[in-house]
């Protein structure tokens, strides 16, 4: 079989998709700056070695990073077949172009496609949140809405099932996790697992103070919160079930996932 391409392999979701694949027996490529096969968005002279010989490869963009228009011509001449995309459930109502844009080109690019849009990870708050749950103190402008976090297991199965299978093709994929719960209450299970008080604050003024001492303009401050404020205004998250459909058993529970990931000393310290 030949190799599958896997550019963003090095990340939270990426990691598990190459690990997922090798487990299944099939043959991957990482490719990224620092990885045995280096490549670089900004560098079109290492796409050539990434892409040769691959049939199938999965695109997950580093943040703000649009997606060159040439890079898929140059992937479909070297005899890439089929393409799985990694997008965000949340990139109209938070106004990510780059996406929008990516998502655009897969879809136009003459390759077998699927896009994938997972909603929050639960590994945002080890990663992006870890800082906040650390402090005991999460401050987010999204006070009620529930969200469909989903495990990023979850996620990569999801999408090395869009990779090793015709099932997906020409798909745009909708995946939560299994409930949807809110920040607030997602803070409250990790405060559980942890025995650690936090406390969450869903008001935008506690969140610009945040930023600003963070040392962010304000007009990037007042894009973040328009962003925030749109997605609390589309209300709770309907769960979409594609995950239990696809994998053929249940999405990890957001509770599941803060006990494990404090057992694992996640946010010990």
């Amino acid at each position: 079989m030949d190799p599958i391409l896997v550019l963003g392999g090095t990340g939270t979701v990426g990691s598990r998709v190459a690990a997922l694949l090798r487990d299944s027996g099939r043959e991957v490529r990482v490719a990224a700056r620092h990885a045995e096969q280096r490549f670089d968005w900004d560098d079109p002279g290492t796409w050539t070695g990434a892409l040769s010989g691959v049939h199938g490869m999965f695109l997950l963009l580093p943040d703000q990073t649009g997606l060159p228009p040439e890079f898929l011509a140059a992937a479909r001449q070297a005899g890439v077949r089929r393409v799985v995309l990694h997008s965000d459930r949340g990139l109209e109502v938070m106004g990510n172009a780059h996406l929008q844009s990516a998502e655009r080109d897969v879809r136009e690019s003459g390759l077998d496609w699927t896009i994938v849009r997972p909603d929050w990870f639960h590994q945002d708050f080890e990663t992006f949140f870890r800082p906040a749950v650390m402090a005991g103190r999460l401050a987010l402008p999204v006070p009620a809405a529930r969200q469909g976090f989903i495990d990023a297991g979850d996620i990569a199965a999801v999408e090395v099932a869009a990779l090793t299978s015709d099932d997906l093709i020409g798909e745009l994929v909708e995946i939560t996790g299994p409930r949807s719960i809110s920040f607030g209450e997602a803070v409250g299970e990790i405060s559980r697992a942890t025995g650690r008080e936090i406390v969450f604050d869903g008001s935008p003024e506690a969140y610009r103070a945040v930023m600003r001492s963070d040392g962010l303009p304000d007009e990037v401050i007042d894009m973040l919160v328009a962003g925030f404020t749109a997605l609390e205004s589309r209300g709770d998250t309907v769960p979409t079930g594609v995950v239990e459909k696809i994998l053929g058993r249940p999405g990890l529970d957001f509770a599941a996932y803060a006990t494990a990931a404090a057992a694992r000393g996640v946010w010990a310290g």
